[in-house]
């Protein structure tokens, strides 16, 4: 039984790594490839969501409205728990293919449909994809670069997701204004297509991941694919159906920790129910890390019903999270152990800081400066989420004590975001619906509810770093 602390990064010989020495060969064909799945993933995510409203304009279909993104988000979450298995079967290269084709393959399908049932057929298939791009960005590190690097590509890696919500708002936004849709989606079909030729030429075809294949856990994946569509469903039904729905998601988020621990072959590593070893407490403090970060998605609404800002400044206020979530990262892959460490303590502190005052200073016809003073809180509170992100991710890399167990906790730290990211998106929608119309209401028990959330980070950050004899 293992009952030492996390593995935090520190550096190796008398050198220490450099940035460049991440782009250098011959390593950087092979980081641009993985930044790149990842931005795409985290672009796409905000981009579609900025076209929805045209999409379903053109296609009809409004009850599926919500579906586009659940389907999405559903099979992103299934995907991500078979990396593990894929890397070993595939290899790095193949992998990346399949990610890539799959990905290019649902865009396709979505740009060419003629109804909105087949849109959400062809974003299930790009959910696919996604979901295999951002857990290969992390399970591949550790393959294809040396240990000094993992640090810094993680923070890379992780930094896409920042550099996707800022770009994938505005990017389609631009399109819908131009009642392009169609021609936006075919536009990312061929950066897809493109990154497949990348990842021919930049990674390996054989890597340390390949190795035994193991049985498919399919009750774990069915419990957790079910968790994720009644929270999805919870968020956009009425009276005593969105209590049970909820309730009914629990009780099979549940039965999915029941039935994946007693798989020798489940879902999450065995070292995530092992008693004593710290990465449970780190896939929860990156959970409680990814639950903050979806206020961001209301932030625009509330600073044009309050602040009545424009929807470009709007836009630019809620991505100061991400902003700060970026900058953050960056800096913090450079910390030494010591520094690492309390980045970790201190960045779920700071993001409940941040959402805490940007919660207060939200009243009705909100000033210019309240504008502004919130939208510096929501660079501090991404700040938080930026500063312990990428030493949790290596953690998680290192606590595998072979190749597979390692690739397997590190594919599980985007499952877990994910999984945070679908609860906290449904609990999001009932605390907006609890303001009972009145956007002043909405808005202080949507952040303040997520802000509440997040304290679960404080005690989760310490239970990982506590050392034990």
């Amino acid at each position: 039984m293992s009952t030492k602390p996390i593995d935090l990064p520190s550096d190796v010989g008398e050198h220490p790594p450099r940035w460049r020495d991440l782009f250098a060969a011959p390593h950087a064909a092979a980081v641009l490839v993985m930044a790149s799945g990842v931005a795409l993933y985290a672009m796409n995510l905000y981009f579609t969501a900025a076209l929805m409203p045209s999409i379903a304009a053109d296609l009809g279909g409004d009850r599926y409205y919500a579906w586009a993104s659940t389907a999405y988000l559903i099979a992103a979450v299934v995907a991500t728990m078979l990396i593990g298995r894929i890397l070993a079967a595939r290899g790095s290269r193949g992998s990346y293919l399949i990610a890539f084709l799959l990905f290019a393959l649902g865009t396709a399908v979505s740009a060419a449909s003629p109804v909105m049932e087949v849109f959400v057929a062809g974003r299930a298939v790009q959910g696919l994809g996604a979901g295999m791009l951002t857990g290969l960005g992390y399970a591949t590190i550790r393959s294809v670069l040396p240990p000094s690097l993992w640090t810094r590509a993680t923070g890379l890696v992780s930094a896409m997701f920042g550099v996707g919500t800022l770009v994938g708002p505005a990017l389609g936004g631009v399109f819908a204004q131009l009642g392009a849709w169609r021609i936006a989606l075919a536009a990312v079909v061929v950066v897809a297509l493109a990154l497949i030729l990348a990842s021919r030429r930049a990674l390996p075809a054989a890597t340390g991941e390949q190795g035994e294949r193991t049985p498919l856990p399919l009750l774990s994946i069915t419990a957790l694919a079910l968790t994720a569509a009644l929270l999805s469903v919870s968020s956009t039904v009425t009276g005593i159906a969105a209590p049970v729905t909820a309730l009914a998601a629990l009780a099979l988020l549940i039965a999915f920790f029941v039935i994946d621990a007693r798989n020798p072959h489940g879902v999450l590593p065995r070292l995530a129910y092992r008693r004593g070893n710290p990465l449970a407490w780190v896939y929860l403090t990156v959970a409680a890390l990814c639950a903050g970060v979806t206020a961001e998605n209301f932030i625009p609404l509330f600073a044009q019903q309050l602040a009545g800002a424009t929807p470009l400044v709007a836009g630019l206020v809620g991505a100061a999270m991400s902003l700060g979530w970026t900058l953050a990262q960056l800096v913090s892959v450079s910390a030494g152990p010591i520094a690492a460490r309390w980045a970790v303590r201190i960045g779920p502190i700071v993001l409940f800081a941040g959402l805490a005052a940007y919660g207060l200073l939200q009243t009705a016809s909100a000033s210019g400066w309240q504008l502004l003073l919130g939208a510096v809180a929501l660079l501090v509170s991404g700040a938080g989420v930026g500063m312990a992100f990428p030493h949790l991710s290596v953690a998680a890399m290192r606590s595998g004590g072979d190749s597979g167990e390692g690739a397997k906790a590190a594919a599980a730290v985007s499952t877990t975001q994910l999984i945070a990211f679908t609860l906290a998106s449904a609990l999001a929608g009932n605390l907006l619906a609890w303001g009972d119309g009145f956007a002043l209401a909405s808005a202080r028990w949507l952040i303040f509810g997520i802000a509440a959330v997040t304290l679960v980070g404080i005690p989760a950050a310490a239970m990982a770093l506590r050392r034990r004899p």
